[in-house]
């Protein structure tokens, strides 16, 4: 039974390294090619106060959140707000653009729901583990 723990721990712990990668190279990304400001008039076209702040606070939570992703720290709460961030950008981005990112289709949600279903896993493990019963 040891044996099957470790291999369920190293497969969550390469999932987190993997979705943290993913995460802080959009993020680094976004910062060192100054991709926040355009992201941030967007924000404020679409309505948002303080759309660049907003980018800006975007852009680096993905750079220092997926240190707390990749560590295993404070799970339940990154994920969540990763999840909303994508799910937000899900709703108001990639919903129009259909299913597919590329090939049939571009900019659509499938990588967006590939990554919220990836930190669902990770942050709630928790809820496939049966209740502990009291003796």
């Amino acid at each position: 039974m040891h044996t099957v723990k470790s291999r369920e721990e190293l497969s969550f712990f390469f999932l987190r390294c993997i979705t943290g990668i993913i995460i802080a190279s959009h993020g680094w990304h976004r910062l060192l090619t100054g991709g926040y400001e355009p992201f941030g008039g967007w924000l404020t076209g679409e309505g948002f106060p303080f759309g660049l702040g907003i980018a800006l606070g975007i852009t680096l939570f993905e750079i220092i959140g997926s240190l707390f992703l990749v560590a295993g720290k404070k799970l339940p709460y990154i994920c969540t707000t990763y999840i909303l961030i994508y799910f937000t950008g899900l709703i108001l981005v990639h919903l129009p653009h259909g299913w597919f990112v590329v090939g049939s289709g571009s900019n659509g949600i499938e990588y967006s729901v590939l990554l919220i279903s990836s930190l669902f896993c990770i942050g709630y493990p928790e809820i496939n583990k049966p209740a502990k019963s009291i003796s």
